[in-house]
């Protein structure tokens, strides 16, 4: 009875003991207890993603792969395998699993080793979420603890939605929806049981039992997690077999891209840490939808890489990259040499590596780094005659033999029809920008051959001289001065002393063609230089550079001398793309933007891209609905209706003749009838067959940079071609007869160089859109004037043509009448001058 007794007190005395010492290790770990605020609003740690206007992912970033799913869309064979493998009871126990412990308690008892886990799925969550990964018997405690919170504050679905999101599973994937996509490529209801069994064995080791690294080991894991499903008839016997039998299909997926737009992506990345700081920019599950049409995008990254190839097959082929056997001498490497000899190499671009494995006559045979072998037809050899100099290439070939032999590494692209053509890193680069010119969105955004090769966006941060793309600002100043575009002024040869320098100053045409007497639109839309050096001169160098500031342009980068009318200033194609959509939308300063929205990962908009439009702020009229408001009240009541206009910096009929005079640049004038027709420098962009569209060339001294720059009112683009070092030439090229006639021979230009990609973009950009030509505002006036004086006159055949004025300037003296047979002598004269 007393032993009872005693025994009875001991009990009771360590109950209270076990009482206080619990309550104790309460208060002790309470400070790292979530609230349940913290518990309902629990932040994944899930990464930007960046996606273009229509939806298209683009790009992502973060430290993690996570893609959260709710718990109705997880198949239930994946659930009945983490319960079945991590915590079968997870339904019946209140966090803490008492049973679990004390059966993991006697087999580390009966085999001293710790074959089974006490860790309820709650626990882990814990443990994941709130504590760090110290071994220390404290941190046990405060996760029992915090697991008894969660239970409280929790459902059971909620707690294991939370778990299957948070769960970190290899290859930088967090989550089951994030582990799907990495290992798989697929969603969740894409997957098979066997591959559910592997993703569902991963947590306990998600390094050791990666199926990429240790596919073996992994292979027996997911079996055991099979037999723990089969051991709770979550699966019967012929499914676990079937499954069981499955070969390993895990490989390495990388973020399901849709749209290849780097640079753009890498634009936004930099605004989104600028904006939100990295940690919150990473990790927030930040959506930012950017402003290009993935099809738009795509049309302006092919031109850019078309472009670049045309280039250099006009200059010749540099040889291959390695020679790995000489063909003559040595023995072949066998397959499996050549492939480990590829392994390193990094393919970028359409560029695939090979080596040539044999050479016939007109064909070589190659092995591609992925192990298959193509032939490469002469069709797609027989452009490659060698490089000697940017200004000189050989003889094309006429034999595989002569380009060459076996053992070469070389680059090769796959053609549309599926064949191959021999190919090389292009050396020259280029960029190109698009816009809407009416609000300032960028459709369109490329800044290089290859963001791999670089990550150099020349679009935005290459700032090159622009040549004759300045010319339509220099002749917006002029008309601002008095000119019109009937104005006569003499194109000839300008020849200036220059006292400081001891030198004359010759600044010639390209090419060195004179016409006399001119009229501005011709001269304009043939890129007459000594015509924009007396314009700047009939101007003014100040008054003309302060123009050029209204564009946007940087005060530095306008230069204050002569040069400045031959293109000397120094502009990004962004800037220049801003500037020339002046010109397009009628005469507004509009702000280029790339990124249209951005939402918060429950898709609440957090920003949204009000642009500034290229419209006049309508006139403030007090309606009777407004009479009552103060004028705060009647400020933000006519903000509501009221578009935000873009500042105009020229007048309409300033930003329409220019417009037409760079759609003569494209079209011409006269008439090729009666032997008065000319072409603008621009006339490549006729294979548009379109009439809405205007434009400018522009080539730098000794074919550094060129450029073209052309719109309609809805689509204005820039495309630069160069080379990053501005010192050196793009060169010129000498005819081929292998290559095809738009390959032309002779030095690089606007035309010939940057055009061609413009053409192809505009191609695809305006598909499907209505012309839209811009209309003549109103202040203008139209009048038949003669072509060869500018002044009016009285007739209606091809010695005249209706030309627009501003309001007041238009000549008001009639030409003295000539025979025709004069008027055709003198132009006969002007064309051989031409």
């Amino acid at each position: 009875m007393i032993l009872l007794k005693r025994t009875l007190q001991f009990i009771i005395i360590c109950s209270f003991l076990g009482l206080i010492t619990l309550v104790g290790l309460y208060y002790y770990v309470k400070p790292d207890i979530p609230s349940v605020q913290v518990l309902k609003d629990v932040q994944l740690q899930t990464p930007m993603q960046v996606f273009s206007r229509d939806g298209l992912l683009i790009n992502q970033f973060g430290e993690k792969r996570r893609i959260p799913v709710t718990i109705d869309q997880i198949p239930q064979p994946l659930i009945d395998a983490i319960l079945a493998t991590e915590d079968n009871r997870f339904y019946e126990h209140i966090g803490i699993d008492p049973i679990g412990i004390v059966r993991s308690a006697i087999v580390l008892i009966s085999t001293g080793e710790k074959k089974q886990g006490a860790s309820t799925i709650t626990m882990q969550l814990a443990r994941n979420f709130f504590l760090t990964r110290e071994k220390a018997y404290i941190r046990k405690v405060k996760e029992i603890f915090i697991a008894l919170h969660i239970e409280s504050i929790l459902s059971k679905d909620e707690i294991l939605e939370l778990y299957l999101n948070k769960i970190e599973l290899g290859n930088r994937a967090f989550g089951i929806g994030a582990a799907a996509q990495v290992y798989y490529g697929k969603d969740l209801n894409e997957l098979t049981l066997a591959q559910m069994a592997m993703i569902a064995g991963l947590p306990k080791a998600p390094s050791a039992l990666n199926p990429i690294r240790n596919p073996a080991r992994a292979k027996n894991r997911r079996n055991v997690v099979l037999g723990r499903m089969l051991t709770e008839k979550y699966i019967t016997q012929s499914e676990f077999d079937e499954a069981a039998s499955a070969p390993i299909t895990a490989k390495f997926h990388g973020a399901e891209i849709e749209v290849y737009a780097p640079y753009i992506s890498e634009m936004v990345r930099a605004e989104m840490v600028e904006r939100f700081g990295h940690e919150r920019a990473y990790n927030t599950g930040f959506k930012v939808y950017t402003s290009v049409d993935s099809n738009i995008q795509q049309a302006a990254q092919d031109a850019i890489v078309d472009n670049l190839h045309a280039y250099d097959m006009r200059h010749g082929y540099r040889g291959a990259t390695a020679q790995l056997w000489d063909s003559e001498n040595e023995s072949p490497l066998s397959q499996e040499e050549i492939l480990s000899k590829l392994k390193d190499v990094k393919e970028f671009g359409p560029l695939l590596a090979g080596v040539v494995t044999n050479v016939a006559e007109q064909s070589i045979n190659v092995l591609l780094k992925n192990g298959e072998q193509v032939t490469i037809e002469w069709d797609g050899l027989k452009w490659a005659r060698k490089y000697i100099t940017r200004y000189r290439q050989s003889f094309p070939p006429k034999t595989a033999t002569e380009i060459l032999s076996a053992g070469a590494q070389i680059w090769l692209r796959k053609n549309a029809d599926d064949s191959y053509i021999l190919s090389q890193v292009p050396e020259a680069s280029s960029a190109l920008v698009s816009l809407d010119p009416q609000d300032g969105r960028i459709k369109a955004i490329v800044g290089g051959y290859s963001f791999e090769q670089s990550q150099y966006n020349r679009a935005v941060q290459a700032k090159r001289q622009v040549g004759s793309n300045i010319k339509p600002f220099i002749y917006s100043a002029a008309l601002e001065s008095g000119y019109t575009l009937a104005s006569i002024l003499n194109d000839a040869p300008i020849n200036q002393w220059d006292r400081s320098q001891g030198v004359a100053w010759r600044p010639k045409n390209s090419p060195a063609v004179y016409n006399g007497p001119i009229r501005i639109r011709r001269a304009l839309a043939q890129s007459k230089n000594v015509i924009s050096v007396r314009l700047l001169r009939g101007v003014g160098l100040e008054r003309t550079a302060d123009h050029l500031l209204k564009f946007g342009f940087s005060n530095s980068d306008i230069n204050r001398s002569e040069s400045l009318a031959l293109g000397s200033a120094s502009i990004t194609p962004l800037e220049l793309a801003r500037g020339m959509s002046t010109f397009a939308n009628g005469g507004h300063l509009i702000t280029p933007y790339f990124i249209s929205e951005i939402q918060d990962s429950a898709g609440n908009v957090l920003f949204k891209t009000e642009p500034e439009l290229a419209c006049d702020e309508p006139e403030q009229v007090v309606t009777p609905e407004f009479a009552s408001l103060d004028d705060n009240q009647l400020e933000q009541a006519q903000s509501v209706s009221t578009p935000r206009c873009a500042p105009r910096i020229i007048s309409k009929q300033n930003a329409f003749l220019i417009s037409q005079a760079m759609h003569s640049a494209i079209w011409g004038g006269g008439s090729w009838t009666h032997k008065t027709g000319w072409s603008g420098t621009g006339w490549r962009a006729q294979a548009l067959d379109r009439r809405d569209l205007a434009g400018k060339t522009g080539t730098t001294n000794d074919s550094v940079d060129t450029w073209f720059s052309g719109f309609n009112r809805n689509v204005m683009t820039s495309v630069w071609v160069g080379f990053d070092n501005p010192g050196i030439t793009l060169g010129r090229s000498t005819y081929n007869n292998n290559l095809d006639k738009s390959q032309i021979s002779g030095a690089e230009s606007g035309a010939k160089t940057a055009q061609p990609a413009w053409v192809d973009f505009m191609r695809a950009a305006l598909d499907g859109m209505p012309e839209s030509p811009i209309e003549p505002p109103e202040g203008l006036v139209s009048v038949r004037i003669d072509l060869a004086t500018g002044l009016l006159s009285h007739k209606n055949d091809y010695t005249s043509r209706f030309e627009y004025f501003i309001k007041g300037t238009a000549p008001t003296k009639y030409v003295i009448d000539q025979p025709t047979d004069v008027f055709e002598e003198k132009l006969s004269t002007e064309e051989e001058l031409f």
